[in-house]
This record gives C-alpha cells, sequence and structure tokens, in this order.
C-alpha cells in the first residue's frame, strides 16, 4: 500500500471520525478522569487497606500479649503436654477468634494447640521462629529480652497475621493465629466501591466533555459551514456573534473579513465587466470598418497584379494585415462571448469522421492530412464549434510541425479521441504548459508574423463547453494534441439548476 492510499485510508470513513475534535475532547476529559479516578481510588484504598489490616492486627497482638502474660504465671515448673494446650486453650478463649500454638523444648514430641486439626508449631514460618527463640541484650530502652514479632502469611489461600514471643529463657513459646478472611472481604468491597466510582466517574466525564464539546463544537460547525459557503460563492454569509469569547471575536473576525473580500470580489467583478464591455464593444465597433476595408482589399487583391510592381506588395501587405486584422476581431468577439458565460451549444448528432473531413476538404489539405477515422462514430456536438476546433489543431500542425499531420479518431467508452499528430521537432519543454494560454507564443521574436496567439485557447473552450478537454504533448517524431470529447455533453448550468431546484 502506498503512502497516498494510506493517507487517503485514514482521512475517510471511521477513521476521519476518530479524529474530529468532538471524539479527542471526550477522550481527553475521559483520560483526565480515569487517571485521577484511578489515582484517587489506588490511594484511598492503600490507606483503608493499611489502616484496617493495621488496626485487626494490632488488637489481636495485644490482646495475645496481655492475655498470655495472665495466664503463664500459673503454668507450673514442670509442665506437661496437657497443661501446655490448656495454656493454649486459656489464652485463645479472649473473644477475639485467634489459635494459639504453644512449645516447649522440654516436651519436642508435644502439639499443644487450642485448634490442633489446623495449627501446629509447623505452621509458623521459619524466619519468624528464629526471631522468636533469639534474646536481646537488656538496655534502657529495651527492658524485654524477648519480643513479641509478627508476620502477615498465608495458610491455604487464607490471609493470617501470624505472632510469637517466649515470655521468659526456659519457658515456652507461644504462637497466635490471627485469621483476616474477614478483612479481606471488606477490603474487595470497598475495592468494588471504588471500582464502580470510577466507571461512574469515567461516564460522568464523558457526558461532561459531550456537553462541553458541543458547546465548543457548534460556532465552529457555524464558521465551517459559513466558510465552506463563502467558498462556494455565496459572498454574503454572515455569522450570528454571540457572547465576547475567543470564538465571537472568530465570528467577528470572519464578518469583517468576508466583507472586506465581497467588497474586493464585486470591484474585480465589476473592472472585469468593464474589461469585457470594451472588448466586446471595440471588437463590435471594428467590424464595421473592417467589413468594408475587406471589401475593398478584396478588389485590391483582384487588380494586385494589374499594378505598378511598386505598388502591388504594399497592396498585398494590406491585404494580409486586413484579413489578419478580422481574424483578430473574430477571435477577440468569441473569447468574450466564452469569459461573459454566453457562448451556447447547437448540438446535433453527427459522424466525426464526416466532420473531420469537411473540416479537411473546406481548407484544401487533403494533401497535407493522413485521416484514420472509422466512420460509425456518432456524437451530440456543436458541428461550427467543433470545426473551430478542428482547423485549430491541424492548422496549428501544418504550420508549426509540417506535413504529413496525421489524425486519428477512436471510441473509447462514452468518450470519442481524436489525436492529432505532426511531423515536426516537437513543443519545447517550458512552452508545454502554456500552449493554451492566450496570446502565448514561444517564439517572441516572430510575435508579429504568427498569429494572435489565440487559437489553441478558443479550441480549448470550445472543448470545454463540450465537456472535453485537449492535452498538449510530444510524441515520438512530432507534437500530438489529443481531443477527448463525451459522445453526449453534459447539461447546460441553468438547466442543472432547475433540476435541482425541483
Amino acid at each position: 500500500m502506498t503512502d497516498q492510499q494510506t493517507t487517503a485510508r485514514f482521512s475517510s470513513g471511521p477513521w476521519r471520525r476518530l479524529r474530529s475534535l468532538r471524539v479527542r475532547l471526550i477522550a481527553v476529559f475521559a483520560a483526565v478522569a480515569l487517571t485521577t479516578a484511578v489515582s484517587a481510588s489506588g490511594i484511598a484504598y492503600w490507606l483503608n487497606r493499611d489502616a484496617v489490616l493495621k488496626r485487626a492486627q494490632d488488637t489481636a497482638l495485644n490482646d495475645f500479649r496481655v492475655s498470655l502474660s495472665r495466664n503463664v504465671s500459673n503454668l507450673p515448673l514442670n509442665a506437661t503436654c496437657e497443661d501446655l494446650n490448656a495454656l493454649a486453650s486459656t489464652v485463645a478463649s479472649s473473644g477475639l477468634s485467634y489459635d494459639v500454638v504453644v512449645s516447649d523444648p522440654a516436651l519436642p514430641n508435644c502439639v499443644a494447640s487450642s485448634n490442633s486439626a489446623q495449627y501446629t508449631i509447623a505452621s509458623v514460618p521459619a524466619a519468624l521462629r528464629t526471631a522468636v527463640g533469639k534474646p536481646r541484650e537488656l538496655t534502657e530502652s529495651n527492658p524485654y529480652t524477648y519480643h513479641l514479632y509478627w508476620q502477615r502469611q498465608n495458610l491455604d489461600g487464607r490471609p493470617f497475621v501470624i505472632g510469637g514471643t517466649k515470655v521468659v529463657t526456659t519457658g515456652p513459646t507461644a504462637y497466635m493465629f490471627k485469621s483476616l478472611e474477614n478483612e479481606r472481604a471488606d477490603l474487595n468491597t470497598l475495592g468494588w466501591s471504588l471500582a464502580i466510582a470510577t466507571l461512574l466517574a469515567l461516564i460522568g466525564s464523558a457526558l461532561l466533555a459531550q456537553a462541553a464539546s458541543a458547546t465548543v463544537l457548534r460556532p465552529v460547525k457555524r464558521l465551517g459551514d459559513a466558510a465552506r459557503r463563502l467558498g462556494e460563492g455565496h459572498l454574503d454569509t454572515r455569522l450570528e456573534v454571540e457572547g465576547s469569547d475567543e470564538l465571537a471575536d472568530l465570528a467577528r473576525t470572519f464578518n469583517r473579513t468576508a466583507e472586506s473580500l465581497h467588497g474586493q470580489v464585486e470591484e474585480l467583478s465589476a473592472r472585469e465587466a468593464q474589461s469585457r464591455r470594451f472588448v466586446a464593444d471595440m471588437s463590435h465597433e471594428l467590424r464595421t470598418p473592417l467589413t468594408a476595408m475587406t471589401a475593398v482589399t478584396d478588389i485590391l487583391e483582384d487588380e494586385a497584379e494589374s499594378l505598378d510592381p511598386m505598388i502591388e506588395p504594399a497592396v498585398r501587405l494590406v491585404v494580409s494585415e486586413t484579413r489578419r486584422l478580422s481574424d483578430l476581431v473574430e477571435n477577440l468577439m468569441e473569447v468574450t462571448r466564452f469569459d461573459a458565460g454566453t457562448a451556447k451549444l447547437v448540438a446535433d448528432e453527427v459522424d466525426i469522421a464526416d466532420l473531420i473531413m469537411s473540416c479537411i476538404d473546406g481548407r484544401a489539405w487533403y494533401d497535407a492530412v493522413e485521416l484514420d477515422a472509422p466512420r460509425g462514430i456518432l456524437a451530440v456536438v456543436d458541428p461550427r464549434r467543433l470545426d473551430v476546433v478542428f482547423a485549430n489543431l491541424i492548422g496549428n500542425a501544418l504550420k508549426h510541425g509540417g506535413s504529413p499531420v496525421r489524425v486519428r479518431v477512436r471510441e473509447e467508452g462514452d468518450t470519442v479521441v481524436v489525436a492529432v499528430s505532426d511531423s515536426g521537432p516537437g513543443i519545447p519543454e517550458d512552452v508545454l504548459p502554456h500552449v493554451f494560454d492566450r496570446f502565448y507564443k514561444a517564439d517572441k521574436g516572430r510575435a508579429r508574423s504568427e498569429g494572435s496567439g489565440l487559437g489553441l485557447s478558443i479550441a480549448m473552450a470550445n472543448a470545454q463547453i463540450h465537456g472535453g478537454s485537449i492535452t498538449a504533448a510530444n510524441g515520438e517524431v512530432g507534437a500530438v494534441f489529443t481531443l477527448t470529447l463525451p459522445l453526449t455533453p453534459p447539461p447546460p448550468a441553468d438547466d442543472t439548476a432547475e433540476e435541482s431546484a425541483r
């Protein structure tokens, strides 16, 4: 896939909607809300988690310490396994729902536990047993040889806080098993509550972003519609200004710009209309004296051979220049019609091959033109205007390229293609983009003798009024002008507007 295809793909359809400002605003609001809600929920969860767990374990450990200290003094010096079991049961009966395991080095085979089916000395983590059995040096800040140590541990997938301490050096060691199932259930409930709150915040932010984007984008959409209408030529388009914010300033700027543009376009249109009227009026006024001059020059041309040899060249020059001036006036009038939009088609269905043959025979070009045009290619065209096109293309090829000139006609789908090629040196590359410009001449030094420079531009205008076009290029030998016309011309602009209105 090429870069242009990829760009086109992401510039249309669902990708274009994903790139809209509304979607981006909602996405930004949602991202900010989600980040804020997740951060706040996470912080709240961990703070509550630490508080709940610390409260539960501190309460249990303090009760375990107090109960153990109160009951261990009742233990006989040579305690039996039954005495240790009694101590474990007594300490665990404080009402805080924890179990106790008691071990004594003097009774290594004794399993003293308030719940021997679930908890034994083997259930105590090794690190905790090592820490509990390790004495500490007595100091002013440490009045106890043995401390109470604790550790959170999962046993069979259930959370526990396990604490242990030794009361005296020669006495037993007791361990507490406090289940944190209730606290975990509470924390799970809190987590779900915070997740639901986060989801609600996300939905609320999306709705808020939708409302905010509607408030912001509605003026932007109106501005876009107004700019589109202004670009389509509706220069009276204005925006209603509401408020005094940045969007209102933008609307005022648009209105001022549209007003200025309207005035400039009206001024340019008036000047262009004046120029067209001037050219049309000048051409029309020139036709009357030119008609008389043409009649006189025709007589002078007939009598040129009988004139004085010194006068004959001047007479022939007057005759050629008068005809050239007459052609220029006719071309100017035709250009004015196209500029004013008054040029109309008088269409009829004709055979393209017959039309080209008529053009060639009428100008006596049959010896210099090779025609390859099958009969039966019928098109709805204006014969007079198309004759002007063929005459310009073939005449231009004969004049600048030389014979033989080849004219090839082919039907391609719903169009007819006419290619006119010559045998000359071709068109310079820097001239090709300008061959259809008005009054453009490649050789400025021969501008006086090379015609008016309007022929190809008139040919292009006649092709375009048929809904076609002309292209210029260099072939293998000389220049190639290609005329492409639809077999049926498009409807006039006025008719199209009327149909749309219906």
